[in-house]
């Protein structure tokens, strides 16, 4: 077992996509020792694609209204006592002068489904951003649409979107989602994203009721095949107001672990430290860092309603987190030895030489 183990360690070192088996059995056996020798080696590959930088994406999260009803989320169509706002065309614009003027150059615009965002509303809003600030980047993160819609707002100036798949196992998704979601759609929904030339994210939860090594396997095996430009994973964080309420939260173990995993998998891949590794650990996005994440995405959003847009319970909303602390951001990874870099910080598709 133990040469087993070796084997796959090495074959991963060498980005060599695992068998599913293979990864189940890396998950189910890792060591501290084994994950702290991810580590290394993710940190090194991305270090000679990405340096020291860490990319900041300024988050807008545009609205908290949804249509669909995950079992999971906080903001979920059936949550009574979630205080519902949408943000106005002038109101994200407002939070992206602000952005800019902070030195950010990438705008993630993510929220809920909600049809009050049409494809010419959508269209109009990005044509406006793209028109008054060029240098920057424009990241979508609304759900699942049509292609017809994916390819407009392409066409009006969309440079990426993010999707998490949530898992690459269709029972494991039938069980996280209502009847009326189907985990086909939500593949053909990337499928179409990357033939339109998005730059595409993908991703899932660690921990989530129902994952085992097994599922998380089949993941890994869909980014070692999808090859994502950017892939947001992060810790389940249980919810008061959702059938999952009493389960347990993932781990920033077993996240950091498969952060390495990831890196080692798909070395250009854009990789966030996100706000749940940080709610979970005061230190969570550094440790991300530090297993080879190299995005961060701080909160642009009005201070109003930062707390509304709670998928999961005590999620961090004030403070370092916030956009207007990009220097307390910056000085927490400057102390792991890691700069903050304000520019679009798209995907890199080559390694360079260090």
């Amino acid at each position: 077992m133990r040469e087993n183990l070796q084997d796959l360690t090495e074959l991963l070192l060498s980005h060599q996509p695992l068998t599913e088996e293979g990864f189940a059995f890396l998950i189910e056996n890792r060591t501290p020792e084994l994950s702290a020798r991810l580590a290394q080696g993710a940190v090194q590959v991305r270090r000679q694609i990405y340096g020291t930088a860490v990319y900041v994406r300024g988050l807008i999260e545009i609205s908290n209204i949804c249509k669909n009803d995950c079992l999971y989320c906080g903001i979920r169509a059936s949550n009574k006592n979630c205080d519902r706002y949408r943000l106005s065309p002038e109101d994200i614009l407002l939070c992206a002068d602000e952005g800019y003027r902070l030195g950010f150059r990438t705008f993630v615009l993510q929220g809920g489904e909600d049809a009050y965002y049409t494809d010419a509303l959508l269209a109009d809003l990005i044509g406006r951003l793209k028109e008054k600030y060029p240098d920057c980047a424009v990241t979508l993160s609304l759900g699942e649409r049509s292609y017809e819609s994916y390819k407009r707002l392409k066409e009006a100036g969309a440079d990426r979107y993010l999707l998490r798949h949530e898992t690459a196992d269709k029972a494991h998704y039938e069980s996280l989602h209502p009847a009326s979601m189907s985990f086909e759609n939500r593949m053909e929904c990337l499928r179409n994203l990357r033939s339109l030339g998005y730059q595409v994210g993908c991703g899932f939860m660690v921990g989530s009721p129902g994952q085992t090594a097994q599922t998380l396997a089949k993941d890994l095996k869909f980014i070692a095949d999808f090859k994502p430009d950017m892939c947001g994973i992060g810790p389940f964080v249980p919810h008061a107001d959702t059938v999952f309420a009493k389960e347990p939260a993932g781990t920033v173990e077993l996240t950091c672990f498969l952060l390495s995993v990831i890196r080692l998998l798909h070395p250009p891949v854009l990789l966030p430290a996100t706000t749940a590794l940080g709610t979970i650990h005061p230190e969570g996005r550094e440790l991300g860092i530090l297993a080879g994440a190299n995005v961060v995405m701080p909160n642009l959003s009005p201070e109003s309603v930062r707390e509304k847009y709670a998928l999961y319970d005590n999620k961090i909303c004030t403070g370092e987190e916030s956009a207007q602390c990009k220097d307390c951001l910056s000085a927490r990874m400057r102390s792991i030895g890691y700069e903050i870099v304000t520019d679009r910080g798209d995907v890199k598709k080559r390694m360079d030489k260090e």
